[in-house]
């Protein structure tokens, strides 16, 4: 039986694609504007080609990739955790969702290069679905904590809830490390921080504590 895509996940794979087809076609000089830029006034440098930060970055930068692989893992994951979420939310709460932990992820990515640009670092973009897709692997393991999925790389099969953990500890220690540098990882980390705050506010708890759990949230176990 053909996999359904829902049309919210669906139109958010074919804006991914589509951006990073116009990147192919135009190049990524044309595209400069769109990328998530560090704050720090205006560091414009026709040399870097390095416009200062924009707010509607905070979006745009979602829907550009580096690569093909980048892309592809990125979509793979999408439909993958994005799809279910999608049947149980409906098409608003999930686009709801994904646009708030992409938004998310690059706030935190813009506070870290930008303390980086101060620090006396180039003004480096960052680009990449990857901040909305752990917000998604995070209310994935929340909503289906039991369900068995398995990694790619290594091929091994375990609960939704323990991948999420295990992603959210290498993803914070490879950010403090500067393990696997011009990975985006505070802003995988924003991602899932965003959607978790968003899914407690829709449980009526508090950001960090207390609260009692509200309607239209479930547990798959």
């Amino acid at each position: 039986m053909a996999f359904d895509i829902p049309r919210i996940t669906k139109a958010l794979l074919i804006a991914n694609i589509a951006g990073f087809a116009l990147q192919f076609a135009l190049g990524n000089e044309a595209m400069i504007s769109l990328m998530l830029w560090p704050w720090g006034g205006s560091v414009y440098d026709p040399a870097l080609m390095a416009p200062s930060f924009m707010p509607w970055q905070l979006l745009s930068y979602a829907f550009l990739h580096g690569s093909f692989w980048h892309l592809a893992f990125n979509m793979l994951a999408l439909v993958m955790f994005g799809a279910p979420l999608e049947y149980v939310w409906g098409p608003k709460r999930f686009l709801t969702f994904y646009l708030v932990c992409v938004v998310g992820a690059g706030i935190c990515q813009l506070i870290t290069s930008s303390w980086m640009l101060a620090s006396g670092s180039m003004p480096i973009p960052s680009i990449g679905a990857s901040g909305g897709v752990f917000g998604l692997l995070l209310a994935y393991g929340m909503l289906f904590p039991n369900q068995r999925v398995m990694l790619l790389f290594p091929p091994i099969p375990m609960k939704a809830r323990t991948l999420v953990i295990l992603y959210g500890i290498f993803e914070l220690a490879a950010g403090f490390t500067g393990f696997q540098p011009g990975v985006a990882h505070f802003a995988h980390l924003g991602g899932m921080l965003f959607g978790w705050l968003l899914i407690r506010h829709w449980r009526g708890q508090g950001p960090f504590g207390g609260g009692r759990r509200g309607p239209g949230m479930r547990i798959v176990r």
